[in-house]
């Protein structure tokens, strides 16, 4: 499990938009330089060809070195595309790249003017992939967005090796390493979120490498036709004689199978996206934490498998169901695979400008970085933790609960903002990949709910909440303790109505009410920001996609031939003209990566369905066979909702970056649906919205492969494979840590494994599933005023885009509701050190260097943020592996493990107590 901060919080991170982001648009005068070129591919293949694929070779190094100077010219374009990974970015989630609006920008419509110049250009002096001299107007055939254009390139080779050992090898090593790390992370706080971009970046040495030791010059040349290897040619060399007749040894035969082709940009990108779908922890894995540590309900590794899997893979389905609308479109652009597609280019075409003085590679850079991280994290999160949890204030007053309350930082609003351990100030994503201007929407969200809001609440007892800690991922009961939910269920895990009246309400700390309130607004506000800002684009991408849909003149894909070069050619698309300046007419053609697309054979649509119903068989088995309490008809329902709102939310988040989440939807709809039955609401959640989820976070990958030009049918069982091997992993080390790791998902686990996250959302499940929205929300219920925050968010865009609609340098297009409202859901777990130490690294990074150093912010700045994670991730894992584990730190004490424990921050006391034997609220018979 970033992209953008987070809509709901109760939904950890699954890719893309797995909380519902806003569009984060950046300024435009950065500097990414995306080279297209794939010179550093066929090096190693020149030295082994035969005549016949030289000049192939060739002929493609001349196309792709004129479209190179091209794509120079035109990365201005994408010089905001900064990656946001936020709040999604947690736990593995798809990183979104920060793009302008994509459809309503004078200077875009300028700079593709210029474009279309250069085009020109390139192609009176014969070096371009399309000859001819064009028109001003009528630029030469390529994807009328110019994001996409100073991306991704408008050629495509054919003769790249793709299905090789060593692409299956390392695709099947990092979704092992990936998913598991970012499960065992997921079950501690702090911790750390190992992202695809840390895929991304280590595994182009790995594949260097690769060849590097299993290439020889005299092995045999090979043909790869789409991704295929389809021949092997006989060796010059002076050993063809015993190449042809048979008689190399084993270990030879199993070097030349294991060195099939080259390491390419399309092999690299198969790795991404197997690490994409693999790096987030599956959501299920949560629910058998809830039913197992919380609930203490049996979950056999059967179930376990079958749910995880089941979940996992529905998604796909949606995404492969609705390719025709969500993928081939021109007009569906996904901003967040445009950073995949250049950075891509940029690895392989291996430059090291100097920025800014600086010459050291990115990689020497990136080791020298996650080599420091390594080794200091073994200060904070083994020596001295008290400098992780630095609430040095407090150290003064420890008994003070308004010191506490202020400026702690475990259950305090971390008004101190300093800390010395990465894992606090990347909790919530890494700041170095979001833009200032949405860190300033979160700062002010927090400075004004959290810090002015939360407080003054607080202290005038508003719903009772002086009798709690501030800040707490708990809820509690009448008495201002932690809420025995076990107290009002059978033994058959439904809500016992006697039980509970007799016992307590259920009440929240002050922040997390603050929280559910700017969910239910955030959602509302992401549907009216979205109709304001983004609807008319929408609507007319609709109609795009029905008029494609309806279009059976030719088939989607079909065959396209070659120029016997190996390179697929560009021709001209005739329909209408290709003016930057027509919205409506851009909308409406097809692009360039379409047609190049059609020469490989698609993935059936029968493999979807097939995979659909089969993974919808398996649902209905565990919802009926196992005691969850959701009828087959329940599961349904789920999928339902997600089939109605998965082409919309999809069109939303490919046009304009936002993903509305339908997290709370389906919670509120379970709850009202089949009332009192805790663990069949998180499982109607599972079913609904990681389907939708899920699909996404696929539907975004398919459009990766396309610009890639990966066949369809490979990428499908890359996917496929991904997910399977994903969820086993995960599965195998959950329950490997329910064995061995001590106290886990208690307030004693060593080593900070309390489940933060799991805790959250068996909260959710109380609320929502046990006791119910009625209770909530009902005439009489303690938070029924959290109603109007639903009307309160689909207002309060709308004087905002009246104001800002016609004056484009007004600052209050900067304001983003969604983002404002949605960005502190994570709020708990996450504290409000998270958030401000948080948003003081963007501001140094991402305005004061970024305007200082461009160069050196455009060339290290995703380096250092993977080098970073990275780093800490080993480090936590050695720390806990190498020392906690084993108990060597067993009665290891001084002052600095110590000392941040001694007050009220860390013990979460309340402002006020209830008398022994006494109770807060309403009395008998509410």
């Amino acid at each position: 499990m970033s992209k953008a901060p987070l809509l709901l919080r109760s939904s950890p991170g699954f890719g893309t938009g797995s909380y519902g982001a806003a569009p984060i648009a950046p300024d435009v005068d950065d500097e990414l330089t995306p080279s297209l070129s794939r010179d550093s591919t066929d090096t190693t293949r020149e030295r082994r060809r035969q005549s016949a694929s030289l000049s192939r070779s060739t002929a493609f190094r001349a196309s792709t070195s004129s479209l190179s100077q091209r794509r120079r010219s035109q990365s201005d374009e994408i010089g905001g595309s900064t990656v946001v990974v936020g709040l999604e970015g947690r736990f593995g989630v798809t990183d979104t790249a920060v793009l302008n609006d994509i459809l309503s920008d004078d200077k875009s419509d300028s700079s593709s003017v210029e474009q279309d110049a250069e085009w020109d250009h390139d192609d009176n002096d014969g070096g371009g992939a399309v000859g001819g001299a064009q028109d001003d107007d009528d630029p030469p055939d390529n994807s009328p967005y110019p994001q996409v254009r100073a991306s991704v390139s408008p050629t495509d080779n054919i003769t790249l090796s793709i299905n090789t050992p060593r692409m299956w090898i390392l695709s099947g090593l990092f979704s092992i390493l990936g998913s598991s790390t970012n499960l065992f992370f997921s079950l501690r706080y702090p911790s750390v979120a190992i992202t695809p971009v840390i895929a991304l970046l280590l595994v182009h040495p790995l594949g260097l490498l690769w060849d590097y030791l299993l290439k020889q010059p005299d092995d045999p040349a090979e043909e790869f036709v789409d991704g295929v290897r389809t021949s092997v040619m006989t060796p010059v060399s002076e050993s063809a004689a015993t190449f042809r007749e048979g008689k190399q040894s084993r270990v030879q035969r199993l070097r030349l199978w294991l060195a099939q082709g080259s390491w390419n940009e399309k092999e690299h990108t198969c790795v991404y996206v197997s690490s994409n779908v693999s790096f987030g922890f599956a959501f299920a894995t949560d629910i058998i934490v809830e039913q197992t540590q919380f609930y203490k309900q049996e979950a056999s590794i059967v179930y376990q498998l079958l749910l995880t899997l089941s979940t996992q893979i529905l998604g796909y389905t949606f995404a492969g169901l609705t390719r025709r609308f969500l993928v081939r479109p021109s007009g569906m652009i996904w901003p967040g695979t445009l950073m995949s597609a250049a950075m891509f280019s940029t690895l392989h075409k291996e430059q090291n400008e100097p920025a800014n003085g600086w010459k050291i590679s990115r990689w020497n850079f990136f080791f020298v970085v996650w080599l420091s991280a390594f080794v200091f994290y073994f200060l904070p999160g083994l020596l001295m933790p008290a400098l992780s949890y630095f609430n040095v204030i407090t150290w003064f007053a420890p008994r003070n609960v308004v010191v506490a309350n202020l400026f702690g930082v475990v259950s305090g609003l971390g008004l101190f903002p300093i800390t010395f351990d990465w894992a606090q100030v990347a909790y919530i994503g890494s700041p170095l990949l979001t833009p200032f201007w949405a860190s300033m929407n979160v700062i002010g969200g927090l400075v004004i709910v959290m810090w002015i809001i939360a407080p003054i609440a607080y202290y005038c007892n508003l719903f009772y909440s002086s009798y709690m800690p501030i800040l707490s991922a708990s809820v509690f009961d009448n008495t201002g303790h932690i809420y025995d939910v076990g107290r009002i269920l059978t033994p058959d895990f439904l809500f016992d109505r006697d039980a509970y009246s007799k016992y307590s309400r259920v009440y929240l700390p002050i922040t997390y009410v603050l929280s559910y309130g700017l969910q239910f607004a955030g959602l509302a506000s992401l549907l009216t920001h979205t109709a304001c800002w983004h609807g008319k684009d929408i609507w007319t991408q609709w109609k795009r996609s029905l008029k494609e849909t309806g279009a059976e003149e030719r088939p989607l894909y079909e065959p396209l031939g070659s120029d016997g070069n190996g390179i697929a050619p560009l021709r001209r698309h005739e329909s209408g003209t290709m003016s930057s300046g027509n919205v409506e007419d851009l909308l409406s053609r097809e692009d360039v990566h379409n047609r190049l697309m059609r020469r490989y054979k698609d993935a059936p649509i029968s493999w979807y369905l097939l995979t659909f119903v089969s993974m919808t068989a398996i649902g209905i088995f565990v919802v009926e066979y196992y005691p969850v309490h959701l009828p087959w008809y329940g599961l349904l329902l789920a999928l339902g909702i997600c089939s109605v709102l998965f082409i919309p939310i999809g069109i939303v988040m490919a046009v304009t970056n936002q993903h509305s989440s339908i997290y709370l939807i389906c919670q509120l709809i379970c709850g009202a649906v089949f009332p009192g039955r805790p663990v069949a609401n998180m499982v109607f959640v599972t079913y609904g919205y990681i389907s939708s989820a899920q699909g996404i976070k696929f539907a975004a990958d398919l459009k990766l492969g396309h610009y890639m030009k990966i066949p369809p049918r490979i990428l499908f069982s890359v996917q496929m494979v991904a997910t399977t091997i994903s969820s086993i992993t995960q599965i195998i080390v959950l329950n490997w840590m329910f064995r061995n790791v001590p106290g886990i998902c208690t307030p004693s686990a060593i080593n900070g494994f309390t489940c933060p996250i799991a805790r959250v959302h068996f909260n959710g499940s109380i609320l929502w599933g046990v006791v119910g929205p009625a209770e909530f929300f009902g005439p009489s219920a303690t938070y029924r005023p959290l109603v109007w925050c639903f009307l309160i968010g689909a207002v309060a865009p709308l004087p905002l885009w009246l104001y800002g609609r016609g004056r484009r340098n007004t600052i209050v297009r900067k304001i983003n509701l969604p983002v404002l409202f949605g960005s502190l859901s994570w709020i708990p777990p996450a504290t409000g050190l998270n958030f401000s130490v948080w948003a003081v690294v963007c501001y140094v990074f991402n305005h004061v260097l970024k305007n200082r150093a461009a160069a050196w912010w455009a060339k290290y700045t995703m380096t250092l943020s993977a080098a970073l994670d990275s780093g800490l991730a080993f480090g936590i894992v050695v720390v806990f592996f190498g020392f906690v584990y084993p108990g060597w730190m067993d009665g290891f004490s001084w002052w600095g493990t110590e000392v941040y424990k001694r007050g009220c921050d860390w013990q979460a006391c309340a402002y006020r107590s209830v008398p022994n034997g006494s109770h807060f609220g309403p009395g008998a018979g509410w």
